[in-house]
Parts: C-alpha cells; sequence; structure tokens
C-alpha cells in the first residue's frame, strides 16, 4: 500500500456534506471552530468565493478544494453583486441552501472529515492551517458524480456521497508537489517520489531504525541534501515526523486490536515500554493503556 493510503487509512477518515449551496450574488457564510475530531472542507464546483480565516484569505475557483486542517473558525464569502435573500431546503443527505429570485453563480459543497482520537489527530497537526488543491481531471470527474447524487438525493445518497468525499481528498493530497499546496505540509513530501520512498519505508517498517543517513539512501540522496529537500517539502524536522508515524502507527494498533502495550512499543520501534509511554502521551496527552482501553469503550 503506497503512502498515501496507509496514512488515510490510519487516519480513519470519513467524510460527509453538511450543505450545498446554490446561491447568487452577495453573501457571507460565517463557521464556528469545528468539533472535536472534526476538520472541515469546502469544494467549488462552479463559480468563485473567499474563505478568511484569522488573517489569511483563499480565494476559490471551480475544482478548488479546501481544507480547515485545524478545525479554525472562518467565513465563506462573495463581496460583489446584490445582497439576496436564501433559503435552506432539507435532504435526503443534506440540505440545500439556494438564493431566491436568481440562478445561482455558485456551486459549493460544505462539509467535513471526521476521525478517530489518535491517528488523524496527529495526521492533521502535521499540515498548515489551510490546505488548498485544485483537483486533476479525474478528480473532477468524481466531483461531478457529487453533483448528480446531490440531485438525485434518495435512498444510498449518505453512503456514495462519504465514499466519494473520502476519495476526492486521497486524489487531491496525491497531487505533485508542485502543483499542490501553498505551503510546506507531509503530504507534499508523500507526492515527492524521492522522499515519499523514504517516508513510505517508515510507514511500512515503523520498528526498524530510521536513522536520517538510511532515509537518505532511500531517497538516494546524500545526507545534506535530504535534510534540505526534506525540511523544504514538510516544513518539519525528520525525527518529528518519524516520531509522529509511529504514535500514528502505535494509535492505530491499539484502538484495534488486543496486543499488550509492550508489543506495541516493540512493533513501532521502542525497546522500552516507559519511553514509549513518554513519547505516546507527549503526542496524544494520554498513556497508551488509557487510550486503548477508551477505545475499546467506543468500538
Amino acid at each position: 500500500m503506497d503512502g498515501v493510503s496507509r496514512l488515510v487509512r490510519l487516519a480513519q477518515l470519513e467524510g460527509g456534506v453538511d450543505v450545498r449551496c446554490l446561491l447568487a450574488g452577495r453573501f457571507t457564510l460565517d463557521n464556528p471552530v469545528a468539533g472535536p475530531g472534526e476538520v472541515p472542507f469546502h469544494l467549488v464546483l462552479q463559480g468563485r468565493c473567499a474563505v478568511t480565516s484569522g488573517a489569511s484569505a483563499v480565494e476559490l475557483g471551480p475544482g478548488d478544494l479546501l481544507l480547515l486542517s485545524h478545525g479554525d473558525a472562518h467565513h465563506v464569502s462573495v463581496t460583489s453583486g446584490r445582497r439576496r435573500r436564501f433559503a435552506e431546503s432539507p435532504g435526503t443527505a443534506f440540505p440545500t441552501r439556494r438564493t431566491v429570485g436568481a440562478e445561482p453563480e455558485l456551486d459549493l459543497f460544505c462539509g467535513h472529515y471526521r476521525f478517530e482520537p489518535g491517528a488523524g489527530a496527529l495526521l492533521f497537526r502535521l499540515l498548515p492551517p489551510l490546505v488548498h488543491v485544485s483537483l486533476d481531471p479525474a478528480a473532477l470527474t468524481l466531483a461531478e458524480v457529487l453533483r448528480g447524487e446531490a440531485r438525485f438525493d434518495g435512498p444510498g445518497t449518505g453512503a456514495v456521497v462519504a465514499s466519494l468525499c473520502d476519495a476526492l481528498l486521497a486524489m487531491a493530497l496525491r497531487r505533485r508537489p508542485a502543483t499542490q499546496l501553498d505551503s510546506p505540509a507531509l503530504w507534499t513530501a508523500v507526492g515527492d517520489d524521492a522522499l515519499g520512498r523514504a517516508i513510505a519505508g517508515v510507514i511500512d517498517r515503523p520498528a526498524e531504525a530510521w536513522t536520517i543517513e538510511r532515509l537518505a539512501a532511500a531517497a538516494s540522496m546524500s545526507r545534506a541534501t535530504f535534510v534540505r529537500h526534506f525540511t523544504a517539502r514538510t516544513g518539519t524536522t525528520v525525527a518529528t515526523l518519524v516520531t509522529t508515524i509511529r504514535m500514528m502507527v502505535a494509535a492505530d494498533l491499539l484502538s484495534r486490536g488486543d496486543r499488550s502495550v509492550a508489543r506495541v512499543a516493540d512493533d513501532v520501534g521502542y525497546r522500552s515500554e516507559s519511553a514509549f509511554g513518554q513519547a505516546f502521551r507527549a503526542a496524544l496527552g494520554t498513556s497508551p493503556a488509557r487510550f486503548r482501553r477508551e477505545a475499546a469503550a467506543g468500538r
């Protein structure tokens, strides 16, 4: 399994649409801070709008997907045209907001990805607050299927929409680094052929000793070139990434199995259960044993 697929699987993401917006003219939609374990997204299929979060603003056009990976409060707006009233009608899978008395200029899907505590939280922590991706033609085809499901709005629409959202995220995040994110993040490294090989090795074999020299060899680079290239692509250190991936794998093992804490520690490269416990608590704010108990209770 490739790096992007493995990381998405470890995060246990589940996507869904909250509302479809078919709007015209000037408007502002306020979105509060996301709830625990939720990451909002906005997908534009037609028209243009802006998303503002704090001091950052992103212009979105057709085929643009914006992920607010830290769940920050934000608002979606169009500042030109006449301000009109819109009404919201319920649907089988999600409601639709429509401008009253005007043909829609903007077709916008607003939703969120939900993740379980542990691997998902660690994954989104490695991403910048705003992840802006322009979908490629294949992903746009899926987006059109999403639009078709919204029109159908019948039995099975909710399940199809959830699967489409998950697929769109994976397709967006695997884009080539040169055309992908506006700022460094883990995904830009996963999409890089050389760095992706090194990161995939850590994901597949977290128990092994992943020194900088070994990672550089996996990427077919010198040590200095690897560190420079890695930092530029990810915005983090090699040690931070290796530890985070190990904790993601550990959280996955603890949440879905009955292995002992000592066994999980060994599986992710820690010969000392105590050292593993300290690293796990630093990453997730709880002990491995308690995390496993709470995961079992959640199941």
